[in-house]
């Protein structure tokens, strides 16, 4: 428990493993008390133990549940660092925060994307010309959840469909229940190194003709851009979607959101 000098320093982080560890860091540098919200515990390994650092795992069910975290932890400000496409929490931040007036402030990577030949932005996951697909082989970067109707799609397409997942529970359980080969299916975790190896020999031996990810702004994202850079293949970049949003702080700088955070709270 903080003591009522301390209250004013509590800041709850929701985020996966690429920003909200960096954001926590800062905080925690600066005397902040932090808790961080993760789906899985191996998220939660991503952060560096502090006595100043809760991590609380699992999902956020309801707008009622988001308040009542904020008011039993006495939460000052609430930061959503989400995956640029976790629609769903994201809504849930704005109305709850929205409804107990507790500042939300908005975390949001910068998108990668190059001007290149063969880089294209789509606005859904089923938007590559079925004229094109044809005896193609397409790589699936697109995470779990949509993967077995995206897949079905692109097979009906006529396309080789192949999908590199992470090795996760749920992204394992998911890739191997679609209707994509055995034989097509990757686990691995996206490279961090700027080589990208791993991904770039799995684009050589399969002969990949294209490759559809979200744009994310993650190193994910930059791998495969990388990648595909000046190679015959062609990335498909799905457009982050908007939510409408009149509440929050939007930001897209570590050191401006926690400049944000010193002056206001």
């Amino acid at each position: 428990m903080q003591n009522q000098e301390n209250c004013y320093k509590n800041v709850w982080i929701l985020s996966g493993t690429s920003d909200g560890p960096v954001i926590a860091n800062k905080l925690l540098k600066l005397n902040y008390s932090v808790f961080a919200t993760v789906l899985t515990y191996k998220a939660g390994q991503a952060y560096i133990e502090n006595p100043k650092l809760h991590i609380i795992t699992g999902k956020l069910n309801n707008k009622d549940q988001i308040i009542n975290f904020i008011k039993k932890n006495k939460i000052k400000c609430v930061v959503d660092a989400t995956h640029p496409f976790a629609l769903i929490i994201s809504k849930k931040l704005i109305n709850a925060c929205k409804e107990i007036n507790i500042p939300l402030l908005v975390f949001e990577r910068k998108s990668l994307i190059n001007n290149t030949n063969n880089f294209f932005y789509i606005d859904d996951l089923k938007d590559i010309s079925k004229a094109d697909l044809v005896n193609k082989n397409i790589l699936l970067a697109i995470g779990s959840r949509f993967l077995n109707d995206t897949a079905m799609y692109y097979i009906n397409c006529k396309a080789n469909v192949f999908t590199r997942v992470l090795p996760t529970y749920e992204g394992i359980t998911k890739a191997f229940g679609s209707c994509i080969k055995n034989s097509n299916i990757a686990i691995l975790e996206p490279s961090k190194n700027n080589e990208s190896i791993l991904e770039k020999k799995l684009c050589d031996l399969w002969e990949i003709d294209y490759v559809l990810c979200r744009e994310s702004g993650s190193y994910s994202q930059k791998n495969w851009e990388s990648i595909v850079s000046g190679s015959k293949m062609k990335l498909f970049l799905v457009k982050r979607p908007k939510v409408k949003n009149d509440y929050s702080y939007s930001f897209n700088q570590y050191q401006n959101l926690i400049n944000h955070i010193i002056k206001k709270y």
